[in-house]
């Protein structure tokens, strides 16, 4: 009879923090290509958000785990360029819309294949209700690509009061497409997609990678989520690729069988818990760091609760009366804990970074935190190209941070 391993809770916080890069040194000198690639083969994706008060969001995970690196090195991996260089990164809708190696694009085709059942319901309506726009739609892709959505000379309605997307027909027919993997995103330009079919996007050996199973796929999927993970339950693993319920727990119970994941128990976790063998379990980590809300350590708020004791909702869509902490806020990692939140805002025109609030969480030493928050604040800063931190006085950290901030 075999013993099911246990963990205690700060175990598996450390096995978590390693297996998403936080457990290595920052590098001291430049960072290149090769550190870059090294951080996105570990964790897979980078989510994509419009919101701009702060930073990109794409930016953010490999700032948090590398220090200062040119974002134009990123930008030059999404790039499509004629010779040599190929691109690495594209967009999909892998967790949400996010920028993933190009090699899973195989393994996302089960989903492109269910754009017509999965797709949001605008998008199914305009492929059910008007067809002829959707192939006219991609005609034009194919003539003149890649193109921006205002170029399917279909008018933008007028703005309904509450509504967060004011597409267009042709707008909504490029989205679905876009599922469909029918078309892809060339590139962003002030955060604007431009379509154009894959052919001419993605590598042509990515392309002529046979489809994998359904089933092949999505156990390639868990793999990944689980090796980014660390120590995860289902839930945590299927949520990282957005992978359906029922198949999430039908891919899982297949990795256990084949030994691939080992069931574990953790101190404090309710529920079935799975170990990727080969996960490091350094005795102790030392990061420190700022997190973007879509980072991938702390994105599915369940498992950062479970993880780290750390309640995190993001307000941005909260009524500003009604919000706790702010509009933009992002957890502090010091060490191996969740030990304080930041509300930012790069203030560009006046070359100034805005700490809007600044709180402490429970247990925390106030003047430690605030001294190691006020430096990781400086380098943001800096990298930013920002010139100056500034604390306003909100939130109970505000205070101990101005200090450390003005010292």
């Amino acid at each position: 009879m075999t013993t099911t391993q246990r963990l205690s809770a700060p175990q598996a916080r450390r096995i978590a923090l390693a297996a998403q890069g936080f457990a290595d040194p920052r590098p001291t000198g430049r960072v290149d290509a090769r550190q870059l690639r090294r951080v996105l083969a570990r964790i897979a994706i980078l989510q994509i958000d419009s919101v701009n008060v702060f930073c990109r969001t794409h930016y953010m995970p490999l700032f948090s785990r590398l220090g200062p690196y040119s974002r134009d090195a990123l930008d030059k991996l999404t790039a499509h360029t004629a010779g040599p260089v190929r691109r690495e990164l594209f967009e999909y809708w892998a967790h949400e819309a996010s920028l993933v190696p190009v090699e899973l694009q195989p393994l996302l085709r089960w989903r492109m294949d269910r754009a017509n059942i999965d797709a949001w319901g605008g998008m199914r309506r305009v492929m059910r209700d008007n067809p002829k726009l959707v192939d006219d739609v991609i005609a034009l892709v194919g003539e003149q690509g890649p193109i921006r959505a205002s170029e399917t000379g279909i008018a933008r309605p007028a703005r309904v009061a509450g509504q967060m997307w004011n597409w267009h027909d042709g707008k909504i027919a490029l989205e679905y497409l876009f599922w469909a993997g029918r078309v892809t995103a060339a590139r962003r330009i002030n955060f604007e997609r431009h379509y154009d079919l894959p052919e001419r996007v993605l590598p042509p050996e990515v392309l002529a990678v046979p489809t994998p199973s359904v089933e092949d796929a999505q156990r390639d999927l868990v793999r990944i989520a689980a090796r980014a993970q660390g120590v995860a339950t289902e839930p945590d693993l299927g949520d990282y690729f957005r992978l359906p319920r029922a198949d999430s727990k039908a891919r899982v119970a297949e990795l256990v069988d084949a030994g691939e994941l080992v069931a574990v128990e953790v101190d404090g976790w309710r529920a079935p818990t799975y170990l990727w063998p080969a996960a490091r379990r350094p005795r102790r980590v030392t990061a420190r760091a700022l997190l973007s809300p879509f980072d991938s350590l702390v994105w599915f708020r369940e498992r950062t609760e479970r993880l780290f004791g750390f309640r995190y909702r993001i307000e941005i869509y909260t009524p500003a009366p009604k919000r706790v902490y702010g509009y933009y806020v992002l957890p502090f990692l010091l060490g191996e804990s969740l030990v304080a939140r930041v509300d930012l805002k790069s203030d560009r025109q006046a070359g100034v970074l805005r700490v809007q609030g600044a709180y402490l969480e429970d247990g925390a030493d106030p003047y430690y935190v605030a001294t190691e928050l006020a430096e990781e604040l400086a380098v943001t800063a800096h990298w930013l190209g920002l010139s100056e931190v500034v604390v306003m006085p909100r939130g109970d950290l505000a205070p101990d941070l101005a200090k450390a901030v003005a010292g």
